[in-house]
């Protein structure tokens, strides 16, 4: 239990540990964000709405993140064979993104490899591994470029219980800014390609299978 002295001082906690528990759901998937007070972790949710179509995004998207979630939609569409998903299963349905603290503006490129990964996570049925979080900007061909931000990022991943980041490649040498203690208490997976992420990312599937829609 925190003192009280201490919560007169210093105010209530900002971070809490809470990334176990969101991470038991397939379709909802950590990602790193910066903001201008600081690093913070990001929950992207995805869901299909059957007997819809297009893409709705909510959670007070900028012009560049809604972008972002289109090239992360056009990304699983193409890899659906590999992912032994129908693609019946998105031509029938609508797919709905959303990014709680949705009174809270948010914007930028590095949410597109989190958005890609937890639409993954809700077709193939795979819930993201617990104390994993990501940031990086996706192509349309599913490479994972640079962001920004990467110290505040990882900072704030570790205050909330992050024990492995999945960061673009050509960050690597951006670690070097992060102080050493944090450093040690996260494993760092660099990562050059969506599919690397996804399989860096999500549980294991129990067995190889198809995901049909009904």
């Amino acid at each position: 239990m925190v003192p009280a002295v201490v919560d007169e001082f210093l105010g209530h906690r900002r971070f809490r540990a809470d990334v176990v528990e969101r991470h038991k759901t397939p379709g909802v998937v950590a990602g790193l964000a910066y903001t201008a007070t600081g690093g913070d972790v990001l929950f992207v949710e995805a869901a299909l709405v059957r007997g819809g179509s297009g893409l709705t995004l909510t959670g007070s998207l900028g012009d560049v993140m809604k972008e972002s979630a289109r090239a992360a939609l056009t990304c699983i569409r193409n890899r659906v064979d590999r992912l032994g998903v129908d693609p019946a299963l998105l031509s029938d349905s609508e797919v709905h993104i959303h990014v709680p603290s949705g009174a809270v503006p948010k914007d930028g490129p590095s949410a597109g490899v989190t958005m890609a990964v937890a639409l993954a996570s809700l077709l193939t049925g795979r819930p993201a591994k617990h104390d994993v979080a990501m940031t990086g900007e996706i192509t349309l061909q599913g490479r994972i470029l640079q962001i920004g931000g990467l110290k505040e990022k990882v900072l704030a991943g570790v205050r909330a219980g992050v024990h492995t980041i999945i960061l673009p490649h050509d960050n690597v040498l951006d670690l070097d800014d992060v102080p050493e203690e944090a450093r040690k208490r996260a494993r760092f997976v660099p990562i050059d390609t969506l599919d690397e992420a996804i399989e860096a990312a999500l549980t294991p599937a129990s067995k190889k299978r198809t995901v049909r829609s009904k």
